[in-house]
């Protein structure tokens, strides 16, 4: 919401400087997004009087002219401009002057003779033709008319004539305050900052120009979705330029000045924030208003030229035969002021924010009118702006306004009573104030107060129960004093199992190098078609978001691996070297209906799965060392690696399940080069998806001290040849089969190919730490193990090699 500055202060005394008001209201709860001075662009331009012309000697279309500028002497300028006339007020720019658009003037010549400024036209000022409608298309502005601009002074600064002596506030308004949209809302709550009250006009028309109800009637056929709805009619319209005060007054706000029946109604929406509209009269067949639902498909051409197909979930405004404007959000192109237009039905009315919003987003026409309705207006407000608007066309003489007003009100007028308890919102706030002062906060903000009983104004319709009573209180005794404190009585916060085991491994992993992300539970459907799933993949089954944030945001993943995927291609294209991920990451899994398609309207599966990336760090084995090291931490039983060469977005030969004894804790290994290249991974990529239930339920429990070994162990290596598609884990299995509870453990320490050995055949060493914990074993005791390992080798391929 913009603000102009120079009008706020017009309704309240505000004295405090442009930077001092934004950070004193941001402070009570006003926050404050940007202050534009307006004459920020315009430098040392001032007023002048051409006091004598002459012809340019060496150029007939160029005037001399001589520029009293409150000097001790006239200044010589050169202009082309030929509606310029000896005692014309004009704009000058001096010597070293800025004009908007990073233009300088300084002083030159002119074939061969001296000029010492620019003489200005109202575009070179910034302004339109909407803004200076008696401005010239061609020449130079012209400031004599006096009504308008005054009595002015040579050497006077420019930017104050043309209305450029103004800051420009601009206020971040929350949903829950839609009276602040408005130049009077925000001037109660700046009076309220600054300890005063305040209470702004009331509109007063004097009308005579016949009777309302004999000219038109107003119909609500849908009192739900428009509680109120007001309407007066104003004959004789005079279309005219409206007057500077007020141009200048909604150019600061940002809205360009049209005419005066159009300005009246931007006017009253700044000042009120009540949006408003105009009917031609004569446009309305039956002098008839009625505000009915829209009809299946009715076309509609609003007043963007745009034909619009209307549905039967729209509020229209209508006449006795057509539609004459959507409500809330557009006028119709067949009720439009013209030139020609003698009569006019001003609209002031109260809808459906829901509606409203359903409408504009579904004709894809969001407005400053929609915008504001959507936010759910007071409709008590709408007498007064219709008033306001009418009092206006009085003043600017821009009509004569008919007696009485039609008002269908079918909204709740009773208000809203809450009970202050100061000693209360006192302990509630952590602070300690007297009630006549929190009295006073709550009356300098309209509210009635009479003993401890609190009436709410309509226009506050966020102030719903004692915390928000306190919230007022807070704001204007300021955030700032309210003492940092522990919550009084508060219980101490708890961490559950699965977000304390979820901790544990988030300092797991980092602990391993890992470093975290965080990525969005909304992908593509098409990350499947790159993750190689087939169509009959279950993964495929997802659920399908309403609105989404976009097209790549369309459903909710059932995997982690494509966001993965996605952050290792972004760092390796950003030319990281390295880098080595972990995620916490949700996954959704739909319920299904009968025929097995995912069913909508239940809540799916959440499931958390631990996530590891990485690439340029390592290989298999590296990321195989960092699930091994995840297991060490979390006290895993021995952990069990198989080959898995079927799932479709991993290389078969280099990827495998891990197991904890029978329980299934996940996939690790090589991201297919066709997985990788779809997603633009330019490196190897490795990726391991570890579900965060399973690792739970098979984590170690305490950790039980163990006494060191009391008597020796003894070790044997053993080296076989196999087949090279038996895994070493396949071998490490058969060997604890044979040794039996003597082993303690086995670690492989080689692995060698040659010719000799044959073709698709390799030799794999083992060491054995062989322990009795009862005695001290002797040679024929591990040799006879050993014989046993041997012996289990054998039954799956493996010869001990010689």
């Amino acid at each position: 919401m913009k603000l102009s500055y120079n009008w706020l202060r017009e309704l309240v005394p505000v004295t405090a400087s442009p930077k001092d008001y934004i950070a004193d209201m941001t402070m009570s709860g006003s926050k404050v997004e940007t202050l534009d001075y307006l004459g920020a662009e315009i430098e040392n331009v001032v007023v002048g009087r051409v006091t004598a012309m002459e012809h340019h000697p060496d150029a007939t279309k160029l005037w001399i002219c001589r520029i009293d500028v409150g000097g001790e002497r006239d200044l010589q300028i050169v202009t082309g401009a030929q509606n310029v006339s000896v005692g014309d007020i004009v704009p000058v720019a001096l010597d070293n002057s800025k004009l908007p658009g990073g233009v300088e003037i300084h002083t030159g010549e002119l074939r061969g003779v001296k000029s010492e400024g620019m003489l200005c036209s109202h575009q070179e000022l910034g302004l339109t033709s909407h803004d200076i409608p008696d401005a010239p298309e061609h020449g130079i502005l012209l400031l004599n008319n006096t009504a308008e601009y005054g009595e002015l002074t040579p050497g006077q600064d420019i930017r104050p004539v043309l209305g450029f002596d103004d800051y420009c506030v601009d206020f971040e308004i929350t949903p829950n305050r839609p009276d602040c949209l408005s130049v009077i809302g925000l001037a109660r709550e700046s009076a309220a900052t600054y300890d005063m009250s305040f209470t702004p006009a009331t509109p007063k028309v004097h009308g005579g120009a016949g009777k309302l109800d004999e000219f038109l009637n107003v119909t609500v056929e849908e009192p739900e979705l428009c509680p109120r709805y007001a309407a007066r009619l104003v004959r004789n319209v005079r279309i005219a330029p409206s007057p500077k005060w007020m141009r200048d007054k909604l150019r600061a706000m940002g809205v360009r000045p049209i005419n005066n029946i159009v300005d009246i109604t931007n006017y009253v929406m700044l000042e009120y924030g009540q949006p408003m509209h105009a009917f031609d009269y004569a446009c309305l067949t039956d002098s008839r208003i009625v505000v009915r639902r829209a009809g299946r498909d009715e076309a509609f051409r609003t007043l963007d030229d745009q034909e619009r197909k209307l549905t039967e979930n729209m509020l229209v405004i209508a006449d006795g035969s057509k539609p004459v404007a959507v409500a809330g959000v557009m006028g119709g192109a067949n009720s439009e002021i013209t030139e020609n237009t003698r009569n006019v039905v001003f609209e002031s009315a109260n809808f459906s924010g829901v509606s409203i919003r359903l409408t504009a987003r579904a004709l894809g026409m969001r407005t400053e009118s929609s915008g504001r309705f959507e936010k759910g207006l007071d409709p008590r407000n709408v007498g007064p702006a219709l008033e306001r608007a009418c009092e206006l066309v009085e003043l600017l003489g821009a009509g004569d306004v008919c007696d009485g007003v039609i008002d269908v009100d079918h909204s709740d007028p009773e208000p809203r009573r809450l009970t202050l308890d100061a000693a209360r919102v006192n302990r509630f706030l952590g602070i300690d104030v007297p009630e006549e002062t929190m009295k006073r906060y709550l009356r300098n903000l309209s509210f009635g107060v009479d003993g401890n009983t609190v009436t709410v104004p309509s226009w506050r319709s966020d102030v719903e129960q004692f915390a928000d009573l306190a919230e007022e209180v807070a704001r204007f005794y300021g955030y700032d004093k309210i003492p940092t404190t522990l919550f009084a009585g508060a219980a101490p916060y708890h961490r559950s199992e699965k977000i304390a085991f979820e901790d544990s491994l988030r300092t797991i992993c980092a602990g391993l190098g890992c470093d975290e992300i965080q990525t969005y539970s909304f992908v593509s459907e098409k990350v499947f078609d790159k993750l190689n799933l087939p169509a009959d993949d279950p993964k495929r089954r997802v659920l399908t978001i309403i609105n989404p944030l976009s097209e790549d945001m369309r459903v909710m993943r059932t995997t982690a691996i494509p966001s993965m995927l996605e952050v290792l291609a972004r760092n390796a294209n950003m030319k990281n070297a390295r880098a080595r991920l972990f995620e916490l990451s949700s996954t959704y899994e739909p319920k299904l209906r009968e025929d097995g398609t995912p069913d909508n309207t239940q809540l799916p599966t959440e499931r958390c799965v631990l996530t590891l990336g990485m690439f340029g760090d390592g290989d298999f084995f590296t990321l195989k060392s960092l699930v091994d090291g995840i297991a060490r931490a979390l006290r895993l039983p021995e952990l069990r690696y198989t080959a898995q060469t079927e799932n479709p977005a991993f290389h078969p030969g280099r990827t495998a399940d891990v197991y904890a004894g029978e329980t299934y804790l996940g996939t690790l290994g090589q991201v297919h080069p066709r997985v990788a290249e779809a997603f633009g991974l330019p490196v190897e990529g490795y990726i391991a998806a570890l579900p965060v239930q399973a690792l739970m339920e098979v984590r170690g429990g305490i950790v039980q001290y163990k006494a060191l070994p009391r008597f020796p162990g003894c070790t044997r290596d053993l080296a076989v040849v196999c087949d090279e598609s038996i895994p070493v884990a396949v071998l490490e299995d058969a060997i604890r089969a044979g040794v039996g509870p003597l082993l303690e453990s086995v670690k492989l320490f080689d692995i060698y190919r040659s010719e000799a050995l044959g073709a698709d055949k390799k030799s794999v060493a083992f060491s054995l730490l062989l322990r009795d914990p009862a005695r001290t074993l002797k040679d024929t005791d591990a040799d006879a193990a050993t014989e046993k390992a041997v012996a289990e080798l054998a039954k799956i391929g493996a010869k001990l090699r010689t």
